[in-house]
C-alpha cells in the first residue's frame, strides 16, 4: 500500500494521510482509550469493519504513525502502539474535540460531557500534556518486540 499525495500543499498532504473518516478515530482510541490490539479496536463503539481496520492500521504503520509489535510472552497477539509522530497528533485531537464541544452540541446534544471534557475546557494544553504523558508512561511499561513484517 503506497500513500498517494494529491499535491505539495502541507494541509492537503496531511489530510491525505489522516483525513479519512477512520484514521484519527484509531489514533484517538489508542491515545485516550488505551486500545492496542486488533480485537480492542473491533470491540469499540465506533464499530469499524475488520477489513477497513486492517487497511487503516497498515496505512498508519506505513506512515510511521504507529508501529506493530508483539509481546515477548505472547507472539500471537500484535500490539499497535503510537510512535512519536503519532503522539504529535495529540494537539490536533484536542482541537477537534474542542471544536466539536463548541459547535456540534446543538445538533448532537449527547456528546460526552464529563470530567474529561471539563478538564479540556479549562486547560487544553494541560489536557493534551496529561494524555500524552499517560500514554508515554504506558509505553515505558510495555515490554514488546519489534514485529518483522
Amino acid at each position: 500500500m503506497d500513500i498517494k499525495f494529491r499535491c505539495d500543499c502541507p494541509f492537503t498532504s496531511a489530510l491525505d494521510v489522516v483525513g479519512d473518516k477512520w484514521m484519527l478515530v484509531i489514533v484517538k482510541q489508542m491515545l485516550i482509550e488505551g486500545k492496542e490490539t486488533f480485537k480492542d479496536f473491533t470491540e469499540s463503539e465506533e464499530a469499524i469493519a475488520t477489513n477497513i481496520l486492517s487497511a487503516k492500521l497498515k496505512l498508519l504503520e506505513e506512515a510511521g504513525i504507529i508501529i506493530k509489535t508483539q509481546r515477548p510472552d505472547n507472539k500471537k497477539t500484535n500490539l499497535y502502539l503510537l510512535t512519536d509522530k503519532g503522539l504529535a497528533l495529540t494537539p490536533i485531537l484536542v482541537e477537534l474535540a474542542t471544536w466539536s464541544d463548541n459547535h456540534l452540541r446543538d445538533i448532537h446534544p449527547i456528546i460526552q460531557n464529563g470530567a474529561g471534557m471539563e478538564f479540556l475546557r479549562k486547560d487544553k494544553a494541560a489536557f493534551a500534556s496529561a494524555i500524552e504523558s499517560k500514554y508515554r508512561e504506558k509505553l515505558a511499561n510495555t515490554s514488546v518486540v519489534k514485529h518483522s513484517s
